[in-house]
């Protein structure tokens, strides 16, 4: 069971908070709890949360977790829920300075979900939600059996993903009265043409206009699309038109919500992290760190920015993209003047000392996400400075290599790999298709193809909730394919794009 803080941890807490609101954090109130590493580990299973719906994958996540913390191959050093107030743990055995690094660390994830535009539509009491879900699964499973709402659960959360993650920032869709209205205004029938108006009731007699009219109806109803626009937002369509049993659109519906919730945590991977890391080296440099602990801690801290070869580290990129940001504010390193000049010397030495440095990094946390953040921070001579680079496999040697070093493909590749968390982008463009009632998506193909087998169980994971034959059509070698599973057999054939 979580224990709640000693004496001392309370006094550290007290400590660090201070320090981080001395430096301008503004979060929710937070509050730690104290676990062994297995109670750490059920948490950490759980996504962070003390309960979560039953289903097996909560299981094999703390088998990996315990494991690889019984080998000594990782350890979860901070674990932190968005939600109001926030809650955060601590591993019991940690030292001192190990925990006044977490609850930096923690300081600033708990700001920037406060304050990121990503998480304002997000459920600041979704630890009660979750708790909800897991009794309203449980109930199902008591009626249900725990076979059938697992196996769909399974189906369901292979589908997660088939979600409209920009949904809570935008309007897709226009507002269905406003659309109704306009329909209307656009429906008049003036019938045949008068050339005296006296004429008009006899020749466009209102039977006949009413006739004309519900036949303009009816030639518009039958024109109309369904959806009238794709839909991005795959698992609503399903919610609002797959004849599904009512406890099937409840666990979706969960699924759905769930979803949605951690959307805006892999929107801002990057600057979340490095936000975070940037207030855990600041606070813990310039205020909380004593003479006997600085070893601790840059053993610590060095372990959480090391990289791997040919891996990015979300930590590391986005704390050193942070304090670059920083640095040029101060000095001066934007603008017009600083972008035409091609004196390698003056940029060298360019300073203009304006002291606007943190400043802006605190509005770039409240505006900015992952893609917008690189595409509009990353520069050339970060990209040198970092040693990034474009790797691939190399079929003629067998092996992994660096392709590319030039910055707009560096920068391209991450941005690639952000958009839509690296995933291919799937839309419902037609829930009748060929008046068959088939269901029919459609892959924005932008330069990767889908994989063909994850595709063909997509497709038979949602016939399955369809209940009709399921279509996606996407491009393989530059050429349209659909692709289409009925049930029992998949099949495949080109079509023109």
């Amino acid at each position: 069971m979580p224990k709640s803080l000693t004496p001392g941890l309370s006094r550290l807490k007290e400590e660090i908070e201070g320090y981080a609101r001395e430096f301008g954090l503004d979060f929710f109130e937070t509050i730690f709890e104290v676990l062994t590493y297995d109670e750490l580990n059920m948490v950490a299973s759980y996504g962070g949360f003390p309960t979560r719906y039953p289903h097996w994958r909560w299981g094999m996540e703390y088998e990996q977790l315990s494991k690889g913390y019984e080998y000594g191959l990782s350890k979860i050093y901070e674990l932190v829920i968005n939600n109001d107030p926030c809650y955060a743990y601590l591993l019991e055995s940690n030292s001192d300075v190990d925990q006044k690094l977490v609850m930096a660390h923690v300081y600033g994830h708990c700001d920037f979900f406060k304050n990121n535009f990503s998480f304002r539509h997000t459920n600041r009491r979704m630890i009660d939600d979750m708790a909800n879900h897991a009794t309203r699964v449980r109930r199902w499973v008591d009626k249900i059996g725990v076979e059938k709402v697992e196996d769909f659960i399974d189906r369901t959360l292979s589908l997660e993903n088939l979600i409209d993650q920009h949904a809570p920032h935008i309007r897709r869709n226009p507002d269905p009265k406003r659309a109704e209205d306009e329909m209307k205004s656009n429906e008049r029938v003036e019938g045949f043409k008068v050339n005296r108006e006296y004429m008009r009731g006899f020749i466009n007699p209102t039977e006949f206009l009413d006739s004309q009219r519900k036949k303009v109806e009816d030639e518009k109803l039958k024109a109309k699309k369904f959806p009238e626009r794709p839909q991005r937002d795959v698992l609503l369509f399903l919610l609002e038109h797959a004849p599904m049993e009512p406890w099937e659109s409840d666990i979706l519906s969960i699924i759905r919500d769930e979803a949605y919730y951690f959307a805006p945590q892999g929107q801002t991977k990057i600057m979340n992290e490095g936000w975070a890391s940037y207030w855990h080296s600041t606070i813990m440099t310039r205020r909380a760190l004593k003479d006997d602990e600085v070893i601790d801690y840059a053993d610590r801290h060095s372990g959480t920015m090391g990289t791997r070869p040919g891996a990015l580290n979300p930590y590391k990129l986005g704390i050193e993209l942070w304090r670059d940001i920083e640095e040029r504010w101060n000095k001066g390193r934007f603008g017009k003047e600083w972008d035409e000049c091609d004196d390698l010397r003056a940029r060298r030495s360019w300073d203009k000392k304006l002291g606007v440095g943190r400043e802006k990094i605190f509005e770039v946390r409240k505006h900015y996400n992952d893609i917008t953040f690189i595409d509009t921070f990353l520069t050339p001579e970060f990209a040198i400075e970092q040693k990034l680079f474009v790797y691939g496999f190399n079929e003629k040697r067998n092996s992994w290599e660096i392709l590319d070093r030039e910055f707009r493909k560096v920068k391209n590749k991450l941005l690639q790999g952000l958009t839509n968390f690296g995933q291919p982008i799937i839309e419902v463009v037609d829930g009748n298709y060929e008046n068959r009632g088939e269901l029919l998506l459609a892959h924005k193909h932008d330069g990767q193809d889908l994989k063909g087998d994850y595709a063909r169980e997509t497709l038979r994971n949602l016939q399955s909730l369809w209940r009709r034959p399921t279509c996606i059509i996407t491009r393989y070698d530059n050429k349209g394919v659909m692709l289409r599973f009925d049930g029992q057999n998949h099949t495949e054939k080109k079509i023109d794009l």
